[in-house]
């Protein structure tokens, strides 16, 4: 189901990239985090996505994510700042979570310092200070 709303900077929800992106592009679903701004009425997002595989040399444009910061994670988790993407509302949803047997949704909230730091790989991937 897609969000009926515009989710704020730092918003964590996931992205369905399965259609209309081709390899070496984002092509499946996972985790984002959102780094636009709220716009009423707007359809569009832009967004980081999240990935739990280290990248094979960390470059200025990835970030690690602090522990905690996404709670469904069973590990470590990358912002891979340089695979940043304006996506419609239709392709995010919240986060499913499953929690005595009973399924949950759930959007989740990045810490400050962590989107900070995700907004400074984000202009370390574009070149711009």
């Amino acid at each position: 189901m897609a969000l009926a709303f515009h989710p704020g900077p730092g918003a964590i929800v996931i992205c369905n990239f399965e259609t209309g992106f081709r390899a070496p592009e984002m092509v499946k679903t996972r985790p984002v985090v959102v780094i636009s701004p709220r716009r009423r009425g707007g359809q569009l997002v832009t967004v980081v996505p999240l990935s739990s595989t280290e990248p094979q040399r960390a470059e200025p444009w990835h970030h690690r994510l602090s522990p905690g910061a996404y709670p469904p994670a069973r590990g470590p988790m990358w912002a891979k700042c340089d695979m940043l993407a304006t996506v419609a509302l239709h392709r995010l949803d919240r986060v499913k979570v499953k929690r005595a047997g009973v399924r949950t949704y759930q959007a989740y909230q990045l810490p400050a310092g962590d989107l900070v730091a995700i907004l400074a790989c984000v202009r370390a991937a574009l070149g711009v200070s």
